[in-house]
């Protein structure tokens, strides 16, 4: 998930797409009184690395400068709930056997909610459906305050974990994404793809489709000697020779990420100029592992494991071309950070990604071994092409990822939420979750 679109307003260029009606201008966010006060609810967070957290932590900055006030609900790594410098940790208990790393959050946790109604938020903007949600909810309907949720995961293309039906596991996602869709003010979605999946679902909430931002100054080209100095010790770590062109991937290494296919792909363009570099870690790296030893690519495939949020962007400038076969992606945020990073994109067809890979200028979306192979001899074997491409690649995410913009957005969306909900005198319920 850390994760996950002809231009239509369906990646990043979207800027606060309502699609039931217009939003107004954002209202001064400090008022005479006080900032605006968003509390964000999320089951993921540090030190878990995905896209859900990357976009949490980008709002949350963005809000910031804003001028908000922000403080974020999440779950922590152990039973002990706490409170450090503006974000509450619910204890939790690991739930690693329905999903990687997921945990679920202990039902009490009285202090934690009695800090959270005595600060009084203005707003609650969820991102996960399950534990933080319930609070979330809860906290929302006590204070009498808009309750804003982004709907960050295609869920059905999880269907694996949980059944052994694809088409019951889909009519599950539905009707549960239907139910929990239906108890908010507002719905945030990255792209128009997601937009349409609950359409479809039968979510009759006002939907914006407002992608995530990103941080240029973090994602970006080498720039000094010393950051090319990083990436060729980057290479020679993994022990790749001078002048082989790196094919990369960052991604959790989980079933649903199709990286079997990537495999497939490289071993099929049997290029002996090229290793893929896996970056990233997960359950699925023992049979990717198998795979590629069964594919006899073992010596052209390095598998980093674990790699520090901090530390991704190194691992972009050691790439010449990214690669990815994911269909799960709602916005497909590592392509766009592998783009602010100058490296053209090489990836399977998905309406996720239409705008980001603009065919022939960015990269290329691939169906087929066929279409994978001759791009990318497109790509290695013509320098001048390979740069012309990295440098519209990096004009594009400059031009179309700004998280500035993604903040204003979302801003946008609880002035509206706030101004639509009646004013009500807030209710203070016993505290107990």
């Amino acid at each position: 998930m850390r994760s996950g679109d002809a231009l239509a307003p369906s990646g990043c260029e979207s800027r606060g797409v309502n699609e039931n009606r217009t939003s107004p201008p954002p209202s001064q966010v400090i008022s005479p009184q006080r900032p605006l006060r968003v509390l964000l609810t999320t089951d993921w967070w540090e030190p878990v690395v995905n896209g859900v957290v990357a976009s949490v932590q980008t709002l949350r900055r963005e809000l910031i400068a804003l001028g908000c006030d922000v403080r974020v609900l999440t779950l922590s790594q152990g039973l002990r709930s706490r409170n450090e410098e503006g974000v509450y940790r619910l204890g939790s208990v690991s739930a690693s056997m329905v999903y990687d790393r997921a945990r679920i959050g202990m039902p009490t946790a009285r202090r934690v909610l009695r800090d959270v109604l005595d600060w009084r938020p203005d707003v609650v903007h969820s991102q996960a459906e399950f534990s933080t949600y319930v609070w979330a909810r809860r906290i929302a309907r006590t204070l009498s305050i808009p309750l804003v949720h982004t709907y960050h995961t295609i869920y059905e293309d999880y269907t694996h974990y949980y059944s052994p039906s694809r088409t019951m596991g889909r009519k599950v996602v539905e009707t549960f994404s239907r139910r929990v869709l239906s108890r908010t003010d507002a719905v945030i979605v990255p792209t128009q793809k997601v937009s349409r999946l609950l359409t479809g679902y039968g979510v009759l909430r006002p939907l914006h489709v407002i992608p995530t931002g990103l941080d240029l100054e973090r994602f970006r080209p080498a720039r000094t000697e010393e950051e090319h100095a990083d990436a060729r010790a980057l290479r020679a770590s993994l022990g790749i020779e001078p002048g082989r062109k790196v094919l990369l991937s960052v991604s959790r290494l989980a079933k649903e990420k199709n990286l079997d296919e990537v495999l497939d792909m490289v071993a099929v363009a049997d290029r002996e100029d090229t290793v893929l570099v896996l970056v990233g870690d997960g359950p699925y790296r023992p049979e990717l592992e198998a795979r590629a030893a069964s594919l006899g690519i073992t010596d052209r495939v390095r598998f980093t494991g674990v790699v520090a949020p901090a530390d991704i962007p190194r691992w972009y400038r050691m790439g010449d071309v990214f690669v990815g076969a994911s269909l799960s992606e709602t916005q497909g945020l590592t392509f766009i950070e592998a783009m602010a990073c100058g490296l053209p994109l090489l990836c399977r067809r998905d309406p996720s990604l239409a705008s980001v890979v603009v065919e022939g200028v960015t990269g290329w979306q691939f169906e087929g071994a066929a279409q994978f192979t001759s791009h990318l001899s497109a790509l290695l074997d013509d320098p001048i092409r390979r740069e012309q491409m990295s440098r519209a690649a990096l004009d594009r995410a400059l031009d179309t990822c700004d998280a500035k913009e993604f903040g204003r957005g979302v801003l946008r969306v609880y002035q509206e939420a706030r101004g639509v909900r009646a004013p009500v005198i807030a209710r203070r319920e016993p505290v107990a979750a």
